[in-house]
């Protein structure tokens, strides 16, 4: 069973201020009403640990590998529930630069596994809510 969030939004500031603030991993617990922390070294290979906080949900912490860390562009990680196949995610972060001063910020997640269908309501309506609101967070800080 597969199942995609797919989100984005316009920021009227460029990739190296959205970047500046996503990747400011200790004010996330000031601003972010999602990814409540990242903590590790963010780097390609590298193992992490991540608390999300779903919109109306209990949160979960958990640790994954980093895929992508390329300044001003993509970051990327790939966790899993327990052991690979079960409840797998693969959560990513793009930010374009759209050349005129403002930047699309595309923010989705991958999920697989045989547990994908139980978590398919939590999924279609708080993670992806807690999406939107993390982008408009992001959006508000980087224009301010």
């Amino acid at each position: 069973m597969r199942k995609e969030i797919k989100t984005e939004i316009r920021i009227n500031a460029t990739p190296a201020k959205v970047w500046a603030i996503l990747t400011d991993f200790e004010k996330h617990p000031n601003w972010n009403p999602l990814i409540k922390f990242i903590k590790g070294d963010v780097a390609v290979g590298k193992k992490i640990t991540v608390r999300i906080e779903p919109h109306e949900m209990k949160g979960m912490t958990f640790s994954t590998k980093v895929r992508a860390f390329e300044k001003h562009k993509e970051f990327r990680w790939k966790g899993h529930l327990l052991f690979p196949g079960l409840f797998d995610g693969e959560h990513k972060f793009e930010l374009i630069d759209n050349g005129d001063g403002t930047t699309t910020f595309k923010h989705g997640e991958k999920f697989n596994g045989i547990l994908v269908l139980f978590f398919k309501k939590m999924i279609e309506k708080n993670t992806t809510h807690g999406f939107h609101l993390m982008n408009q967070k992001l959006k508000e800080l980087a224009e301010s």
